[in-house]
């Protein structure tokens, strides 16, 4: 009887899962795939959330990243200025930003916030790590050679919402 129930519960779970996973199903299809999630059906399939660019967006809203208002459009740029200790100290400036193959990335340390670093996810498509470092001024410098989405935190503030992408397009 115990090898019964224990089947019941096995075949009803998974009944359930499958109920759910049909349920969210249900929907027409849509989505612009440009990644900003809005469903609107029209199809375009402008960049995509899995793009370098709709990846980073999707990691700064997830993680709800300080200062983030939407990607920052720097391309045609050699070298780019990321603040680190922006706003309330807890923040990189501009959150998020796009730029082409080829351009470093530089973050500059504001010395606000206390202690900070640069540091790639898990999921980020380059690896890259400053030491931490409350020094007014300090710098750590990037060069992108690649397409690909830099997903990075400041891994003493992440729990502060202190997070920051590069989407590098070609």
């Amino acid at each position: 009887m115990k090898e019964f129930s224990r089947r019941r519960f096995v075949l009803g779970t998974a009944a359930a899962a499958a109920t759910g996973a049909l349920a969210g199903c249900s929907g027409n299809g849509g989505g612009n795939g440009n990644g900003n999630g809005n469903g609107n059906g029209n199809g375009n399939g402008n960049g995509g959330s899995s793009g370098p660019t709709g990846r980073a967006e999707t990691f700064l809203s997830e993680n709800e990243a300080n200062t983030y208002d939407g990607m920052e459009d720097m391309t045609g740029q050699d070298e780019v200025i990321v603040d680190t200790g922006a706003g309330d100290g807890f923040a990189f400036s501009p959150a998020g930003i796009v730029v082409d193959v080829g351009t470093t990335v530089v973050w500059e340390w504001t010395g606000e916030g206390g202690g900070h670093n640069v540091s790639s996810e898990m999921d980020s498509d380059f690896e890259f790590e400053s030491e931490r470092t409350d020094e007014a001024g300090f710098t750590f410098e990037q060069t992108f050679d690649e397409a690909g989405a830099a997903l990075y935190v400041c891994v003493p503030h992440r729990a502060q919402g202190m997070y920051g992408a590069v989407a590098v397009e070609e």
